[in-house]
C-alpha cells in the first residue's frame, strides 16, 4: 500500500515539476513549445511504448518527445521533450522510479523525478557515450545498472545511480541487437539482427557463449520470457522461433502471420505471447503448445509495438496510423483506444481564407485542423496512399492529394469526389492554376500532366524532364507553370501551348521545391545540394544564393508580401530570409525529424510546418516591419 502511494505521489510530482498546477488542465496542444511556436498539431509517430510496472501510467515514445497517460483516465499528464531528436526506446526499471530513454543520435536519459531528478534544478540525467541511434534499453534486476545498445557497434552497461559506464563491448557489426538479463542479474543476453544470441558477464563483459540461430531466421525482433529461460524471436519469413536460452537449442516454431513478424511480448506469466506482424494483425500463442488462441485484426496497417499490462489482462498495441488500441486479453474484445498521434507529416497547407489548415502523412491520412484554436475537425481517410501533396482550390473548397495518383476531396463535406489517373508513376506535386480551373501534377514517369480540375478530364502532357518531377508552380500570372527536377534543371512551360519556353540550369543536385514571389518575377528553388536559388524569370539568370543551410532543402515558401522566404531542411530546422538582400534573417527550431512541408498563411503572421517527427507546428512569424 505504501508503495503504490508513493508511486501515484511520484506521478503527481512528474507532472508537478513539468507544469504548473494550474497549466495542467492546458491543452496538450500548448505543452513545451519551441520558442517562437503558438501551437503543435499531433503527438507524433509512435515509436516505443511501456507499461509502468504497477499499471498505472503508459510511457509512448513519439517523434516529438515521450507522453506519459493516465491508464484509468485515458488523458496526457505529461510531455517530456528534453532528446533534441526522435526517442526510439523505453524501459522502466524494476521499481518503476525510472524510465530510460534512448533516442537516435545515442543520448539517453533517465527520466525522473521518477527516480533520477535532481529536485533542486528540475535536470534529468543523460547518460552520454553512443554516438548512434539506440535500439535497445535494458535494465538488471535489482535496477542498479542499464544496458543500451547502439548503432554505433557497441554494447555500454551503465550504473544508474552515478551515470558511469561500467564496461563497453565492440560488437561485430553495427546492426542492432535485443538486451535483457537473467533473473539474478549474473548475465546479460543480447539477440542480434546478425542472426546469433550471446551471453555476457555482467559484472566483468566477459563472453560467455554464443548460440547461432536458424539460417533462415532473418531476425527482426525479441522478447524475452520473464523467467529468463526463453526467448521468442521474431522473423522476416513470418515465422517465430522459440529458444532455450540456456542450450540456445530451438524448442518450437509458430507460424500463422501472413508477413514479417517484428513486434513480440510476453505475457507478466510466461504462458501466452503476443506477436504483431506487417499482416496488421496480433496474434496470442500459448508457449507450451504452441497453439494459436486468439487474433486480434481490428488495426489495418503494420503493428508497430505491443505491451501487456502489469496483470496481463489488458494488451496496448499500436500501429502507423497514429491509434493505440488496447485489447481485453481473455475475450479478443477492444477498449477505447488513444488517438492523436500520427506518422511523418509529409505536406501541409492553408486554405485561402487562412483558417482551415490541412495535414497528410505517410500513412495517407489527412487531417483538417482549426488554424485558430488549433482543434481537429475532420479527418479524410480511406485509401492508403501517402498524403505528400496537399494544395487547396483557390475558392477553398476542393483539396488535391498526390502521391499513389491524385484524388480531389470537398472541404466541408470530406467527401472523396475523385480519382485522376494517368501517370505511371508516383505523383511529385500538385497544384491549381490561379483561376482554378486547371490542376497541374508532375510525376516520378518524368511527365507534367494538366487537368481540367472540375472534370478530372485529362487535357494534355508536358514532355522535356528526363528524370522525376518533384515540385511544380503556377505563376500568379496563370500563364506559366515552372517544374523542378532529379534531372537537376527547372523548366518554364507555357500553360496555353504546352511549349517548354525556357530551362534553368544552376543546380548542382535535384530540385526538390519551387515557389514563385507574389509578383511573380522571382522563382526561388532548393534541393540536394543546400542552396537556395532565387532565379529572374524573365532572364533566367540567377539572382541570389542563400547559404545557410546544413542539408538539403525539403521545402521553400514564399510570404504573402514578398519580403520573406522560408525553408525547410532535413536538418529539422526552418530558416527565414530576406528575399532583397538574401540575408539570413532567423531559424525556427522545434522538430525533431526533417521539415517536409511549410505554408505560409495568407495574411503572413503565421507559418506552418511539417515534419517527418510526425508533428505540424504553428509559428507567429515576428519580422522588422521596416525592412525595405
Amino acid at each position: 500500500m505504501k508503495k503504490t502511494l508513493f508511486f501515484n505521489f511520484l506521478i503527481l510530482l512528474v507532472a508537478s515539476t513539468l507544469y504548473p498546477p494550474n497549466t495542467l488542465a492546458e491543452d496538450p496542444t500548448q505543452w513545451n513549445l519551441p520558442e517562437g511556436a503558438k501551437a503543435r498539431l499531433g503527438k507524433g509517430g509512435i515509436r516505443e511504448m511501456r507499461y509502468s510496472p504497477d499499471g498505472k501510467l503508459l510511457v509512448v515514445a513519439s517523434g516529438i518527445g515521450i507522453w506519459l497517460y493516465d491508464v484509468a483516465t485515458r488523458q496526457e499528464i505529461a510531455l517530456l521533450t528534453e532528446h533534441t531528436s526522435v526517442v526510439d526506446r523505453l524501459a522502466f526499471s524494476p521499481d518503476g522510479r525510472t524510465f530510460a530513454s534512448g533516442r537516435a543520435d545515442g543520448t539517453i536519459i533517465l527520466n525522473g523525478p521518477i527516480v533520477q531528478l535532481d529536485r533542486s534544478t528540475g535536470e534529468q540525467k543523460m547518460l552520454i557515450g553512443h554516438t548512434h541511434w539506440i535500439s535497445s534499453l535494458a535494465f538488471s534486476p535489482d535496477g542498479k545498472m542499464l544496458a543500451s545498445d547502439s548503432r554505433d557497434g557497441t554494447i555500454r552497461l551503465w550504473d544508474v545511480i552515478t551515470g558511469e559506464q561500467k564496461w563497453t563491448l565492440k560488437k561485430d557489426s553495427d546492426r542492432a541487437s535485443m538486451l535483457s538479463f537473467t533473473p539474478d542479474g549474473g548475465t546479460m543476453v543480447s539477440v542480434s539482427w546478425e542472426d546469433k544470441i550471446s551471453l555476457w558477464d555482467s559484472i566483468t563483459g566477459e563472453h560467455e557463449k554464443t548460440f547461432a540461430l536458424p539460417p533462415d531466421c532473418s531476425t527482426t525482433g525479441a522478447a524475452f520470457s520473464p523467467d529468463g529461460k526463453t526467448v521468442a524471436i521474431g522473423s522476416e519469413n513470418d515465422t517465430i522461433y522459440l529458444h532455450d536460452l540456456d542450450t540456445g537449442e530451438l524448442e518450437m516454431t509458430l507460424t500463422g502471420h501472413k508477413e514479417y513478424v517484428e513486434n513480440l511480448a510476453f505475457s507478466p506469466d510466461g504462458k501466452t505471447l503476443a506477436s504483431g506482424s506487417g499482416d496488421g494483425t496480433i496474434r496470442f500463442w500459448d508457449i507450451h503448445t504452441g497453439e494459436h488462441r486468439l487474433i486480434f485484426t481490428g488495426h489495418t496497417l503494420d503493428t508497430i509495438g505491443v505491451a501487456f499490462s502489469p496483470d496481463g489482462k489488458t494488451l496496448a498495441s499500436s500501429i502507423d496510423d497514429g491509434t493505440i488500441r488496447f485489447w481485453d486479453t481473455d475475450t479478443g474484445n477492444e477498449k477505447r483506444p488513444f488517438t492523436g498521434h500520427s506518422e511523418s507529416v509529409y505536406s501541409v497547407a492553408f486554405n485561402p481564407d487562412g483558417d482551415i489548415i490541412a495535414s497528410g502523412s505517410v500513412t495517407g491520412i489527412i487531417n483538417l485542423w482549426n488554424a485558430d484554436t488549433a482543434q481537429h475537425i475532420k479527418t479524410l481517410s480511406g485509401f492508403g496512399d501517402i498524403a505528400n501533396n496537399l494544395v487547396f482550390s483557390p475558392d477553398g473548397g476542393t483539396l488535391a492529394s498526390g502521391h499513389n495518383g491524385i484524388r480531389l476531396w470537398d472541404v466541408q463535406t470530406g467527401e472523396h469526389k475523385m480519382q485522376l489517373t494517368g501517370h505511371i508513376d508516383a505523383i511529385g506535386s500538385v497544384a491549381f492554376s490561379p483561376d482554378g480551373k486547371t490542376l497541374a501534377s508532375g510525376g516520378w514517369d518524368n511527365t507534367i500532366r494538366l487537368w481540367d480540375a472540375h472534370t478530372g478530364k485529362h487535357k494534355k502532357t508536358l514532355i522535356g524532364h528526363t528524370k522525376s518531377v518533384r515540385s511544380i508552380a503556377f505563376n500568379p500570372d496563370g500563364r506559366t507553370l515552372a517544374s523542378g527536377s532529379d534531372d537537376k534543371t527547372i523548366r518554364l512551360w507555357d500553360v496555353d501551348t504546352g511549349k517548354n519556353e525556357m530551362t534553368l540550369v544552376g543546380h548542382t543536385e535535384w530540385v526538390e521545391s519551387i515557389a514563385f514571389s507574389p509578383n511573380g518575377k522571382t522563382l526561388a528553388s532548393g534541393g540536394g545540394g543546400s542552396i537556395i536559388l532565387l532565379w529572374n524569370i524573365d532572364t533566367g539568370t540567377t539572382k541570389m544564393r542563400l547559404t545557410g543551410h546544413t542539408d538539403w532543402v525539403e521545402s521553400i515558401a514564399f510570404s504573402p508580401d514578398g519580403k520573406t522566404i522560408a525553408s525547410g531542411c532535413v536538418d529539422a530546422t526552418i530558416h527565414l530570409w530576406d528575399t532583397q538582400t538574401g540575408a539570413y534573417q532567423k531559424t525556427l527550431r522545434g522538430h525533431a525529424g526533417r521539415v517536409k512541408s511549410i505554408a505560409f498563411s495568407p495574411d503572413g503572421k503565421t507559418l506552418v510546418s511539417g515534419s517527418e517527427d510526425g508533428s505540424v507546428l504553428i509559428w507567429e512569424i515576428r519580422l522588422s516591419a521596416d525592412r525595405h
